[in-house]
């Protein structure tokens, strides 16, 4: 592959692989690829996977599937969580040329060069005990609020989870690069960053940026520490925290948010389940009782503050009594919104051992429930703010002669394109 190629790409999962994504997107761009839509015929294509639940390893197969039909002739990469879990399962769907773990995605280019369709797949992954280097990743260009990624790994050991598997320890950048790269993002004409982690505020732990490790200790970094030097940054109007388990989102963050301009007033918090037996089970490192004290603080301090939260139905030993307790103390909660999702079995977690194991159609009909609750709990939050005047970044790229935006507080805003508010903030009345 010595001439110029093209690349598409499409991503999986979570906000943290749309900006390791758009990394990649860049470094093959450097290297003289061209980008296409994934909808076009590309001389390679990407696939950025997710492994966190059995659908996203389906839509994986299928999407390699649907290459092959459009682009038989084109080289297909695996990269993400579902190749660094399965590599070998992966190397065998018809179509896939390339895998690359943890470890070498990074190095992309490298290996898109040295490939020849029609070989066996090539397989570069590692043991994840080796992926130590931290690297840094935002998307730009792609979108107006980016996400720009500070942490990654996990030394959590949930027992439903795979991803200490995938991504490795935990691991950050330093306090230094991110407010660089913030700056980099406000002269690129960025509005809002997405600060984004397998586990943020666990920010702090080496190594860092350089992939040189650094004790705790001696960095003396912390995800607050982050947060008020990102405050300061000139040119960035808004930060949005992604996702922050409630044992890590400590009061005195909560209170900086709360009176902070850039910072926005929305939290997404992890609970996983309203049953402190069911959190026990699951391995959380907390217990219904903080999680409620957190919501209150933060209601507390900022009234009009948006809160979502993630919730999983059908754990092993789930009773409908502990289904029950989940959902009143969701019902309970001055929440905006949920994201559920349904239990799956996943290979090399504690969960697989625990019993009984709760029936996919009951399964299902928890998460349907659940779901409701969330429209319900949305709407109620959303006519709180009826008649009030709040600030909107519309987005660029306009859909259907229509344009969108969020407010401040996560309220999702439709209208008629203007290309004159594009990537601008605008006082709208609720």
């Amino acid at each position: 592959m010595a001439e110029s190629k093209t690349v598409a790409f499409h991503t999986l999962g979570c906000k943290l692989n749309f900006s390791e994504t758009s990394s990649l997107s860049r470094l093959l761009e450097n290297e003289g690829f061209e980008k296409k839509e994934f909808e076009d015929v590309a001389d390679v294509y990407v696939i950025n996977t997710c492994s966190v639940t059995d659908n996203a390893d389906k839509e994986c197969r299928q999407i390699v599937r649907r290459i092959q039909r459009k682009a038989p002739e084109s080289l297909v990469v695996i990269t993400g969580c579902y190749a660094q879990l399965k590599p070998k399962e992966i190397s065998e769907i018809p179509g896939v040329d390339l895998v690359l773990g943890a470890a070498e995605k990074f190095n992309i280019a490298q290996h898109i060069r040295e490939l020849a369709k029609g070989d066996s797949a090539k397989i570069c992954s590692c043991d994840i005990e080796e992926v130590s280097g931290f690297h840094a990743s935002w998307s730009v260009n792609d979108r107006t609020r980016t996400f720009l990624k500070v942490q990654d790994g996990c030394d959590y050991n949930c027992s439903f989870c795979t991803i200490p598997m995938a991504r490795g320890k935990s691991r950050s950048d330093n306090i230094v690069n991110v407010v660089q790269q913030a700056n980099e993002l406000a002269q690129h004409g960025v509005k809002e960053i997405v600060l984004t982690g397998i586990n943020l505020g666990d920010f702090g732990k080496g190594p860092d940026g350089a992939g040189e490790t650094i004790a705790i200790s001696n960095r003396e970094e912390n995800f607050f520490e982050l947060v008020k030097e990102l405050d300061k940054v000139e040119g960035i109007q808004r930060y949005r925290i992604s996702s922050i388990e409630p044992n890590l989102l400590t009061n005195e963050i909560i209170e900086f948010v709360a009176n902070s301009d850039k910072f926005m007033p929305h939290f997404h918090i992890p609970l996983q389940s309203g049953s402190n037996k069911i959190l026990g089970a699951m391995r959380r490192r907390y217990k219904r009782e903080l999680y409620a004290e957190r919501v209150a603080l933060i209601k507390t301090l900022m009234p009009h503050c948006a809160i979502g939260v993630d919730v999983i139905v059908g754990f092993p030993g789930e009773t409908e009594e502990n289904f029950k307790e989940t959902f009143d103390f969701l019902h309970s909660l001055d929440i905006s919104y949920l994201h559920v999702f349904t239990y799956s079995e996943r290979d090399n977690t504690h969960a697989l051992t625990l019993d009984p194991v709760v029936p996919a159609n009951i399964r299902n009909e928890r998460n349907k429930t659940l779901r409701n609750l969330s429209y319900m709990k949305m709407q109620y939050f959303t006519q709180q703010h009826a008649g009030q005047t709040r600030k909107v970044l519309f987005e660029k790229n306009g859909k259907h002669e229509m344009m969108e935006g969020y407010t401040d507080n996560y309220i999702k805003i439709s209208t008629p394109f203007r290309n004159e508010w594009a990537n601008e903030i605008v006082e709208w009345k609720m």
